[in-house]
């Protein structure tokens, strides 16, 4: 519930013979991106052994005394290859869950992780950005989606617009929020436990999948969630 590539950030979304725009990163702007960074780190990591090595009490001790022993430069040229061979890595995993938008007359379709969504015009009554997260609503207020989005919000919002949705700069709701704590009166049965366990997987990135799956759990029971920071927000949707 909460939860096809082509257009590049710096350009315009491209137009299928449907009429259909489809928005996506460029990948190989993300693996590009990873693997510099990765190399950077890697070049750098000699020096910082080094500087550990120089102070009267470090930690880390061993494996700096073990990496400076090899010599240059093969060193260097070892610790660059590692890390870009990371950034390697870590740019596959970021185009594997980078978010792709594609705009059309009838449906909006969100893919992300080999997944789509396809939501039909009717059922949606607004998007917005919210922080750097894409989310959709329909027409009761209801989260239809929400999805970390590396997109160029103007081009993004402008295909919405183009196609006759309704975009916000901000979430029309947003004043219905309240704070979560434990104990928190207003919820429906089994929310607040479902909260509390949401805010303990929210401590370890391992579980990001279980808080997602908790939030879809939230969602069915008509309570939206939205985070800043560690704190979690809610509100309910009035069903008739």
């Amino acid at each position: 519930m909460e939860e096809a590539r082509n257009v590049s950030m710096g350009k315009s979304p491209r137009p299928r013979a449907d009429g259909a725009r489809e928005l996506a990163e460029s990948a190989w702007a993300i693996v590009l991106f990873c693997v510099a960074c990765g190399a950077v780190a890697g070049a750098l990591l000699p020096l910082l052994a080094r500087l550990l090595l120089a102070l009267p009490w470090a930690p880390l001790e061993g494996p700096a005394e073990l990496l400076t022993s090899v010599p240059e430069p093969a060193l260097t040229l070892g610790t660059i290859a590692v890390g870009a061979l990371g950034g390697l890595l870590l740019g596959f995993t970021g185009v594997h869950e980078s978010l792709s938008v594609r705009v059309g007359d009838t449906h909006v379709t969100l893919t992300v992780r080999d997944s789509a969504q396809e939501f039909p015009r009717e059922e949606i009554s607004v998007l917005f950005r919210d922080g750097k997260q894409l989310v959709l609503l329909g027409p009761d207020g209801m989260e239809l989606a929400r999805e970390h989005c590396g997109l160029p919000w103007r081009r993004l919002a402008d295909a919405l617009t183009e196609h006759g949705y309704a975009w916000a700069e901000e979430d029309p709701h947003r004043a219905e929020f309240r704070r979560w704590v434990p104990g928190t009166p207003g919820l429906p049965p089994g929310a607040d436990a479902l909260l509390r366990a949401r805010a303990q997987a929210r401590k370890h990135e391992d579980d990001a999948r279980d808080a997602r799956e908790l939030r879809g759990e939230l969602l069915r029971l008509g309570v939206v969630v939205r985070d800043e920071e560690k704190r979690q927000y809610w509100r309910l949707v009035r069903r008739d």
